[in-house]
């Protein structure tokens, strides 16, 4: 099996959070939003808070399956609409079912990775003078493509919210869409083109990275393939609470033989 043999959910009772470095915002929430108290998910997109005591449905992005997150009872953050037509007001940002808060909206790894590169809080983005997001390649659309002295540098970005045994783990379901991306970048990878990968865990209790071979194995073995392709995959820590979005230190991916199956 992978570095789990049994997939298991996180324990309240065993887990105390950790402590973390305090590190600036790079990203603040709208001043209209609120905590909340999570009910109940609908179908994808749709999650019922209490909101005032008020029963409220509010929007998620989140297509996963945010394995391990959902607790009725739970605290939860939710930011307004931008627009005041937009039939459902809230938008689901944060939960927090147990000590730390965790982020679960798939388009903030998009605005850290624009405003980290604006503030050059990470380093592989360095020597770029050019943001271009959704980047077209080819018959390839990626979220990011940098552009200036040190070349060109092609970015997709994705949301890690699960973590198993101190490992940060992607994805939480089986990605279809997920094993395309990887053969699209190395498919430019191997033409010359430098590629990398964004990846924000989204929350503080994670080690190290690692593909979830036990939800989704080709996933897994298209991962390990892309590395050896000279696909640069970069895990950052990411520090959300109501406060704001705080990008912590680069995480190290797992050694691949304790992810592969045997």
């Amino acid at each position: 099996m992978g570095f789990n043999a049994v997939l298991t959910l996180p324990n309240c009772q065993d887990y105390d959070g950790k402590a973390t470095q305090k590190m600036p915002h790079l990203l603040k929430y709208p001043i209209l939003s609120r905590t909340a108290v999570f009910v109940a998910r609908e179908k994808r997109f749709l999650v019922h808070v209490l909101l005032d005591g008020r029963p409220v449905t509010v929007h998620t992005n989140n297509s996963g399956s945010m394995l391990g997150l959902l607790r009725p009872g739970m605290e939860v953050f939710i930011s307004p609409a931008s627009s005041p037509k937009r039939k459902l007001p809230y938008t689901l940002e944060l939960v927090r079912p147990c000590g730390d808060w965790v982020g679960v909206n798939t388009s903030t790894p998009n605005r850290l990775l624009k405003k980290a590169w604006e503030t050059a809080a990470i380093p592989e983005l360095r020597g770029y003078s050019e943001f271009t997001p959704e980047a077209v390649h080819g018959n390839s659309r990626l979220d990011a493509k940098l552009s200036g002295p040190a070349g060109e540098f092609w970015i997709e970005a994705k949301n890690v919210t699960m973590v198993e045994d101190g490992v940060a783990c992607f994805p939480d379901a089986v990605t279809e869409r997920g094993q395309k991306h990887l053969l699209e970048l190395m498919k430019l990878a191997e033409s010359g083109v430098r590629v990398g990968v964004f990846l924000a865990v989204q929350r503080p209790d994670g080690g190290c990275f690692g593909p979830a071979d036990f939800i989704d194995p080709r996933f897994a073995a298209l991962f390990w393939m892309a590395v050896g392709k000279g696909v640069e995959f970069m895990p950052y820590e990411v520090n959300a609470s109501p406060e704001g979005i705080a990008l912590g230190a680069r995480l190290p991916l797992v050694s691949r033989n304790s992810t592969r199956s045997g």
